[in-house]
């Protein structure tokens, strides 16, 4: 079935969709929420000290990093801009099952891709915990990740995140709008992941941690001199037990001192190191295309 303005409707989505570089990693997408600069797109999208954002014009920024929420996946950029081309957010709570989807972003490195299909469910999915997702039979391929899912009225239904089997999950609209209106909420590490069971001594079993993957530079954590391989174990008041806890432990973005338990090597040895966090990433000038 035809929708009458259609083409009108995407490409007013392309102008709102940005193209996001961190950190060396490739590239995701982002939405621009406000004309006045405010970018939001996901928290695995902007893990890098350097976020550079890009227009649908060409013209390049450099943001600064305001705010992120490990936890729900979130991030809300600023980049030095005005009268820009901001999307509009739906209420997710009224999406329905059935209804037209629309996503927008830059996948594999193409630029603007749109992929249409509809709206499978709204709600929490197994394995994934407690939260709710948008969860829409669209195609979805690396560097869509912060993308606007929209309606067929281009308005905003939630930010793409991630796939799961054919569905493309998207965090809720209004769980974006409770992130921005909550502020600063987390603390950034500056640290990929993974976890693991680590044997100890004998007779002693195994215990969980996080082995370090990767350092950003100039994160916290390259400050703290920790790292790739080192085993992330807890804090000096609560130990790791699963990789959510670790987001908890960031969990407030006033700056602070969070002193860290890990292994270096010797399983034998527990070595702990204090890391500031909650210092806020400085402003950057743009940058011209």
């Amino acid at each position: 079935m035809a929708i009458p303005g259609f083409g009108e409707i995407a490409e007013q989505l392309r102008r709102s969709t940005v193209l996001i570089h961190s950190g060396g990693r490739g590239a995701g997408s982002g939405v621009i929420w406000s004309s006045d600069g405010l970018v939001v797109t996901n928290a695995h999208v902007a893990r890098g000290s350097r976020v550079n954002v890009q227009l649908w014009d060409g013209r390049e920024f450099e943001a600064a990093i305001h705010s992120r929420d490990p936890r729900r996946d979130l991030a809300q950029l600023r980049i030095d801009a005005a009268n820009l081309p901001a999307a509009s957010a739906a209420d997710s709570s009224e999406v329905r099952p059935g209804e037209l989807a629309i996503a927008i972003g830059n996948p594999m490195g193409f630029v603007g891709a749109l992929a249409t299909g509809v709206i499978h469910a709204v709600g929490p999915l197994r394995g994934l915990g407690r939260e709710t997702w948008v969860q829409a039979d669209v195609r979805l391929a690396p560097g869509n990740s912060g993308g606007p899912l929209a309606n067929a009225h281009g308005r905003i239904v939630g930010i793409n995140t991630m796939v799961a089997g054919r569905l493309a999950l998207a965090i809720p609209s209004n769980a974006v709008c409770d992130f921005l209106s909550a502020g600063p909420a987390n603390a950034w590490l500056g640290v990929t992941v993974h976890p693991a069971l680590i044997p100890r001594s004998a007779g002693a079993g195994e215990t969980f941690g996080l082995v370090v993957l990767e350092i950003e530079p100039g994160s916290p954590a390259d400050l703290a001199s920790l790292l790739p391989g080192d085993i992330l174990l807890g804090t000096e008041d609560k130990a790791f037990k699963a990789i959510e806890d670790l987001a908890g432990a960031l969990q407030g973005g006033r700056p602070r001192v969070l002193r860290v338990e890990f292994l270096r090597g010797d399983y034998a040895r527990i070595r702990r190191v204090a890391v500031q966090l909650g210092t806020p990433l400085p402003a950057r000038s743009p940058v011209a295309a």
